[in-house]
C-alpha cells in the first residue's frame, strides 16, 4: 500500500511540476502595428486586431506551451512612429511576429526593423509592391493584396471594355505612387492612354482643385490611386461636381467595403473594383464574417480576413516547427498550402507574395441590393498567378533567376 501511494504521490508531483513548468513558459507575443484612428480604422484598426485574437481563441489560445498574447498599437499613419513601435515590439516587449502594418510606408519603415531583427513580419493592409520587391526580406510576407495585383484586375478589364483613357487622382506617398505606375503600366500595354494625374496630401478633406484637373482632362476614367477616407471623400465629391453624370468614369484602384458603405449604392452603383476577399462569396466567408459582425457591427475587410488567416497560418507553422526561430517557422509557412475561407491553395512564394485568386466586383445598384452591406455582384475570379507579379518579373534581390 506504501508503495501504490508513493507512486501516485510521485505521480501527482511530476504533472504538477509539469504544469508550473508550462505555466513559467513565457506567452508568445504577436504585436499589430495598425490605423487606430485615422483614415484607415475602418479597413484595418480595430477589426483588425479583433481578428488576431479570433484567430488566436480559434486555434485554441496557445501552442508549444506557451499561451499567445495579442499587442496592437497606434502608428498614426507616421512611419518613423510606426518604426519606433517595431522596434520597442521586438527589442522590449518580446514580440515574436508582426502583423498588418496598415499603410505602405509605415509599412516598409516597421519592415526594415523586422528584417535587421530576423523576425517575420506579416502585411495584410498595405498595398506596395515595393514589399515584395525591393523590400522583400527572408521573413516578410505580403499576404492580401498589392498595387500590381490591384492595377492588373481592375486596370485590363477597364481598357477591354473601351475605358481606356486615364487620368490619375494620386495620393502623394508609396502606395499612391505605386499604384499609379502599376496601373498606368496595365493601361498602356492593354492599348490605352494615360492622359495625366495630379497627387493629393494624404487625407485630405477638399478634392475640388484635383478633381477640376481631372474632368478638364476629358479622360475617360479618372483613376483613384488612395484608399480608406481619401477614396470616400473623393468619390462623394466628383458626384457633387456631376462628374459621373458627365459621362466619366471614377475608378477607385483600392477600396472596400466599408468604403462602398460610406458612399452608399446610390453614388457608387457601377463602379469596378478588385477585391481579395468578399464577405459574402459563399458558405465559409458567411460564417466567419457574421462572427465577426457580431463582435465588430459590420462585415470585415479583406485586411481583416486577412489577419485572421495569415494569424492562423503562422500559429500552424509554429505548432509544425517545434519552435518560433523564424527560419524554422517561415520554412513551414512557405511549404504548407493555405486553405481556409480567405484563400484555396494559397502559397507563400519566395519573394514573400502569398499567392490567391483574386475578384473583380461591379458594385450593385439600389435596386438590387437585399440590404446594408449586400453590395457587390462578381464578375470575374482572376487566378492568383495571373493577377499578381510574376516571378520572373520580381525585383527582390531574394529570387533566383
Amino acid at each position: 500500500m506504501k508503495h501504490v501511494l508513493s507512486g501516485i504521490f510521485a505521480a501527482a508531483l511530476a504533472l504538477s511540476a509539469s504544469a508550473a513548468q508550462a505555466q513559467d513558459k513565457p506567452p508568445l507575443k504577436i504585436g499589430g502595428i495598425l490605423d487606430m484612428s485615422s483614415l484607415y480604422a475602418d479597413i484595418t484598426g480595430p477589426g483588425s486586431e479583433t481578428a488576431a485574437k479570433m484567430a488566436v481563441e480559434d486555434f485554441g489560445g496557445e501552442v508549444l506551451g506557451r499561451k499567445i498574447q495579442v499587442l496592437a498599437a497606434d502608428h498614426q499613419n507616421k512611419a518613423d512612429l510606426s518604426g519606433n513601435i517595431a522596434r520597442d515590439m521586438l527589442d522590449n516587449q518580446g514580440v515574436e511576429m508582426i502583423y498588418d502594418v496598415a499603410a505602405s510606408a509605415t509599412a516598409l519603415a516597421a519592415g526594415e526593423i523586422a528584417k535587421a531583427r530576423n523576425k517575420i513580419i506579416m502585411f495584410n493592409g498595405p498595398g506596395s509592391i515595393r514589399l515584395s520587391n525591393e523590400a522583400c526580406g527572408p521573413y516578410t510576407v505580403h499576404y492580401v493584396f498589392d498595387t500590381y495585383g490591384q492595377a492588373n484586375v481592375t486596370g485590363l478589364a477597364a481598357v477591354k471594355s473601351g475605358l481606356d483613357s486615364w487620368f490619375f487622382l494620386t495620393a502623394d506617398y508609396a502606395f499612391g505612387q505605386d499604384l499609379e505606375k502599376d496601373t498606368s503600366a496595365v493601361v498602356t500595354k492593354t492599348g490605352g492612354k494615360v492622359l495625366g494625374s495630379v497627387r493629393h496630401p494624404l487625407n485630405t478633406s477638399d478634392f475640388s482643385s484635383f478633381l477640376l484637373q481631372a474632368q478638364a482632362s476629358k479622360a475617360k476614367v479618372i483613376g483613384l490611386a488612395n484608399a480608406g477616407g481619401d477614396t470616400v471623400n473623393a468619390i462623394k465629391q466628383a458626384a457633387e461636381f456631376g462628374i459621373m453624370k458627365g459621362g466619366q468614369k471614377v475608378s477607385p484602384l483600392l477600396v472596400f467595403v466599408t468604403d462602398i458603405d460610406s458612399i452608399g449604392l446610390e453614388t457608387a452603383q457601377g463602379l469596378l473594383l478588385a477585391e481579395a476577399f468578399y464577405w459574402d462569396m459563399n458558405d465559409e466567408t458567411r460564417a466567419f464574417s457574421k462572427r465577426f459582425q457580431e463582435r465588430v457591427k459590420r462585415p470585415p475587410t479583406s485586411a481583416q480576413a486577412g489577419v485572421y488567416s495569415s494569424v492562423t497560418h503562422y500559429l500552424k507553422a509554429v505548432k509544425a516547427a517545434g519552435t518560433t526561430d523564424a527560419a524554422a517557422v517561415m520554412k513551414v509557412m512557405k511549404e504548407t498550402p493555405i486553405n481556409d475561407f480567405f484563400a484555396k491553395n494559397g502559397k507563400i512564394r519566395d519573394d514573400g507574395r502569398m499567392i490567391h485568386d483574386m475578384y473583380l466586383f461591379e458594385v450593385k445598384k439600389p435596386s438590387e441590393s437585399k440590404g446594408r452591406w449586400d453590395d457587390y455582384k462578381l464578375l470575374a475570379t482572376v487566378p492568383g498567378n495571373e493577377a499578381f507579379q510574376s516571378l520572373e518579373q520580381s525585383r527582390c534581390p531574394l529570387v533566383k533567376k
